[in-house]
């Protein structure tokens, strides 16, 4: 019988990878073409089921926070990229997120 204090490691691993944010995948608002993994429904960009899609935000301005990448109108999450980004609503970001240009990131 195995100890039950050796998943501890694993366990405390799958927690904190657990805890990290991603860019949630969700519809998005078409703008032009869809992000690369999205496809064109109605008024919307719908996340494709192949599973590989990565989160995306509309683009504010010209560039995207740290992190993402450029895809048309949209910020996609780079595929090593562990946080969410929201669009910045006045000069100052919420408790807990930072300033990337245009955007709020959370923070780890």
């Amino acid at each position: 019988m195995q100890q039950p204090w050796l998943w501890l490691p694993l366990v405390l691993t799958v927690a904190s990878a657990s805890a990290l944010a991603q860019q949630p995948v969700q519809h998005l608002p078409k703008m032009g073409g869809c992000p690369l993994g999205y496809y064109s429904s109605g008024s919307y960009c719908v996340p494709s089921s192949s599973g590989n899609t990565r989160g995306a935000i509309e683009k504010a301005g010209s560039s995207c926070p740290l992190g993402f990448y450029s895809s048309g109108n949209y910020c996609l999450s780079s595929p090593s990229n562990e946080r969410e980004a929201i669009q910045k609503s006045g000069k100052g970001c919420p408790l807990g997120w930072y300033s990337s240009g245009g955007y709020c990131v959370k923070s780890r």
